[in-house]
């Protein structure tokens, strides 16, 4: 490796994917986890699904239709894309790439499909499943959006059980019992990566056993 792409290597930032069951709360943790730690890039992802009421298109998501967003998945411009309740879903490549070329670090909060996607392409990223206290009250945050009709909640709820077996697929797991607290341990988890990551580096640069 010469100079050049040792200081490739060491100053790009660093992929953190976090995903877990629809309704587990990761849009409210990553709000606080901005809040918290407001160097972290928040990637917006891309959907098919109608906004719900208070989301901004380029903010939330980028609202696309069905057939701009099968025209993007033909041209290979999505890290990661998935089909889930009648619903698409993707990570633009590009918009990733250059956050973490200039250094910055990147979250990717996607459903578990996706992560799995991109679990298999980026294998430096941190992947972190974020885990309901328990599956009772996982149905009642869903039911308190009142965004879905029963036979969707009911649909979500058939799903869960393959949705949590997933967790083994990551590198942390981080129960949302208080939003707070596991805002504050996925901070953690970041700034203990880092230090890991330029560690190893450094190392490498200096050509000496670590």
């Amino acid at each position: 490796m010469n100079g050049r792409e040792r200081g490739e290597k060491r100053h790009r930032g660093v992929l953190l994917v976090i995903s877990g069951p629809s309704g587990v709360g990761k849009g409210t943790i990553c709000r606080e986890l901005k809040r918290i730690y407001p160097d972290v890039v928040y990637s917006v992802s891309a959907t098919t699904r109608s906004p719900r009421p208070g989301e901004v298109n380029g903010r939330d998501y980028f609202f696309y239709t069905e057939e701009k967003f099968k025209d993007l998945i033909a041209k290979d411009a999505f890290l990661e894309w998935a089909k889930v309740f009648d619903n698409y879903y993707g990570t633009p490549k590009d918009f990733v790439d250059a956050t973490l070329r200039r250094g910055q670090d990147c979250i990717l909060e996607i459903d578990i499909q996706g992560a799995l996607q991109v679990k298999k392409k980026e294998s430096l990223g941190v992947f972190i499943f974020i885990m309901p206290p328990s599956k009772e009250e996982l149905l009642r945050r869903i039911k308190g959006r009142g965004t879905e009709k029963a036979e969707q909640i009911k649909v979500r709820m058939n799903k869960v059980e393959w949705e949590l077996e997933q967790a083994d697929n990551y590198d942390y797991v981080v129960v949302n019992d208080m939003i707070n607290t596991a805002a504050e341990e996925i901070k953690r988890i970041i700034l203990e990566e880092k230090g890991r990551i330029a560690g190893d580096i450094s190392c490498s640069a200096e050509n000496t056993s670590c």
